[in-house]
């Protein structure tokens, strides 16, 4: 780094952070983390990775078993939700179904005491920037799912937080709505210079928004990075076959990782490019996606099994394809260059 250029500040720093329920396994394992200040931060992994169980530790809604939790170096591990400086976006964005979209976003300044003409004000101010002002009067029933969206993520910014979490925000939306909603979020964060943490378990939601993915297993973290080093140099054979789009191959030297576009089939008998290493597969899937084929293949003597996933896959262009086409069953080398390649470690529980 640059001696002249200052590092980055933190906003939230996780220490030693711990989670347990019962005798069993740490939900969360003694993780750290550290957030720098107006980024978006995307934590992500399967089902029961830990990832919401850190947000909502983070954000006070569930007590932290061992370990320290900082907002602007200020520790808030022991704070109530509503002293910490966080604010909460929630999935079923839990809005009070009885109160106006202008008094769902005012509420909090309600109990806090402030007269109505003030804290309507204020409301009013943060729906007209999320471009919500003239349905300001309407209930959640009369909104659409991104008009809701609209309006939890104004009354989340009502008490000027230091950090917006959000708890797989965009997963009650349909495929279209989500690709927009997911712009604007990225696009709000940028406008109010907020360290936003996102919750989600799309590998292509985190990559369309995060600066940082924190990619979970089991409790740990495997890796942390930006969307492109997490997609080009997974770490490890957990990240490669969790984000997609990568192949993870047994050589002698051990296991590597090789994207799924960087890679060649070969009719069996045809010579390989100099340089190139290859293995022996069979064909066993040829899926069309539009502007290129997927093949999925197996090796050789494997008993083919329509419900299980194929060994390898590789991504050919519709020219390709159409200049040798493959099909279920054929023989073929799977050959990648040496420099497409890079080593997987162990994952974090090996």
């Amino acid at each position: 780094m640059n001696a002249d250029v200052a590092p980055p500040t933190v906003a939230i720093e996780v220490v030693a952070l711990t989670k347990r329920y019962g005798e069993g396994k740490p939900a969360v394992d003694n993780i750290n983390l550290r957030i720098a200040s107006g980024s978006y931060c995307c934590l992500l992994g399967p089902s029961g990775c830990g990832k919401s169980t850190t947000l909502r530790m983070i954000a006070g809604h569930e007590a932290v078993s061992s370990g320290d939790v900082l907002l602007e170096n200020r520790n808030i591990t022991n704070l109530p939700a509503s002293q910490r400086g966080t604010a909460m976006m929630f999935q079923s964005f839990a809005l009070f179904p009885h109160l106006s979209a202008l008094d769902n976003v005012a509420f909090s300044l309600k109990m806090k005491g402030m007269a109505k003409a003030q804290r309507h004000a204020k409301a009013h101010q943060l729906l007209e920037r999320v471009a919500m002002g003239p349905l300001a009067q309407r209930k959640p029933a009369e909104l659409s799912g991104g008009q809701q969206q609209r309006v939890a993520l104004a009354r989340a910014l009502i008490n000027e937080p230091r950090a917006l979490l959000l708890d797989e925000p965009l997963s009650a939306l349909d495929p279209f709505l989500r690709v927009q909603m997911r712009a604007e979020l990225r696009r709000w964060q940028k406008e109010l210079g907020l360290t936003f943490i996102h919750v989600t378990h799309s590998q292509e939601e985190a990559m369309a928004l995060a600066d940082t993915m924190v990619v979970m297993n089991h409790g740990l973290i495997e890796q942390v990075g930006s969307p492109h080093e997490i997609y080009n140099r997974p770490v490890n054979e957990f990240v490669a076959r969790f984000m997609g789009g990568h192949n993870v191959i047994d050589t002698p030297a051990g296991k590597v990782g090789v994207r799924t576009d960087q890679m060649l089939v070969l009719p069996a008998n045809d010579a390989l490019p100099e340089g190139y290493a290859a293995k022996a597969a069979v064909v066993s899937d040829v899926e069309y996606q539009g502007t290129y084929l997927l093949l999925g293949l197996r090796n050789p003597g494997a008993t083919h099994n329509a419900s299980s996933s194929a060994d390898a896959s590789v991504m050919l262009s519709e020219s390709q394809f159409a200049a040798r086409p493959f099909v279920v069953g054929e023989a073929v080398q799977l050959a990648w260059a040496p420099q497409a390649a890079h080593a997987l470690k162990p994952t974090a529980l090996a």
